[in-house]
């Protein structure tokens, strides 16, 4: 009973703090290419504010070209920097500054991060941005 109990708050813990991972670039080889990840949970950005998030990239072993990615966002809100490369010898983490202007409308904004390597297949995942009154 309680290896059920711990399994089953492991897995709500891992969806809850969790990443969402794009499909599959670079090679179609698993060594060979590698994902992206960016935040599972919408992000929440108060009206006026910054909110920072991490985006990771997963290199498989044998991956070992720079990436570029591209970041697009919904108008209204802005995301800097909307374009970094991150090449073989880098950190895998890159921190995305989001930020919502003052008379931004409330709602959501999709968020959508393209990796593309050098040479091969890119590959993109998005996520949600909830923008708040203060």
């Amino acid at each position: 009973m309680k290896t059920a109990i711990a399994i089953v708050m492991t897995l709500a813990l891992a969806t809850l703090f969790g990443c969402q991972m794009s499909p599959r670039g670079g090679s179609m080889a698993m060594d060979k290419g590698f994902r992206i990840s960016v935040p599972s949970f919408n992000t929440e950005v108060k009206q006026g504010e910054l909110q920072t998030v991490v985006v990771s990239l997963h290199r498989g072993p044998l991956f070992k070209q720079e990436v570029t990615l591209d970041i697009t966002v919904a108008q209204g809100i802005s995301v800097k920097p909307s374009t970094v490369t991150i090449k073989a010898s880098d950190q895998p983490d890159v921190q995305l500054r989001i930020t919502a202007p003052k008379d931004a409308a409330i709602g959501k904004y999709s968020v959508v991060v393209t990796a593309t390597p050098e040479t091969g297949t890119p590959t993109a995942v998005g996520f949600t941005v909830n923008v708040v009154a203060p």
